[in-house]
């Protein structure tokens, strides 16, 4: 994390898109914000489809919007989920979301997650995907 922002901004900002989520079916609303190298924060929020399958996770448009304005390196990602009536779960990035951040992430990267009784866990991108195939192996 860096020490120019404080991870309640990054909080902040995933709690704030989540509240935009597009989830008529599960009704559970998710937001990420996540931190790139040049300090900026680019949130996305979890968007549902009939077509179950073609749903896209609140990480997964984050980390495409962060591509969007320049950015290749995450150095921190925040998760805010839960059902659209009440306080946040523990929201983990679901497997395919790990390898996205896992794409874009160093080792040490952080991902924080928020539950309900504001209780912060911290894992390393290592953490959260151990033995992940990433660009290094190509």
């Amino acid at each position: 994390m860096s020490a120019n922002l404080p991870l309640d901004r990054l909080f902040e900002a995933a709690a704030d898109v989540r509240v935009r989520a597009h989830a008529p079916y599960s009704g559970f609303f998710v937001g990420a914000a996540v931190l790139d190298r040049e300090g900026r924060i680019h949130v996305g929020c979890n968007v549902e489809n009939a077509a179950f399958p073609e749903g896209l996770c609140a990480e997964a448009s984050a980390i495409a919007a962060m591509v969007a304005a320049g950015g290749r390196e995450i150095l921190a990602v925040a998760v805010v989920g839960g059902p659209a009536e009440g306080d946040p779960v523990l929201c983990p990035p679901c497997g395919g979301c790990r390898q996205k951040i896992r794409e874009f992430a160093v080792d040490t990267t952080t991902v924080h997650l928020r539950d309900d009784g504001g209780t912060v866990t911290s894992l390393t991108a290592a953490e959260l995907l151990p033995l992940s195939f990433g660009p290094g192996h190509l």
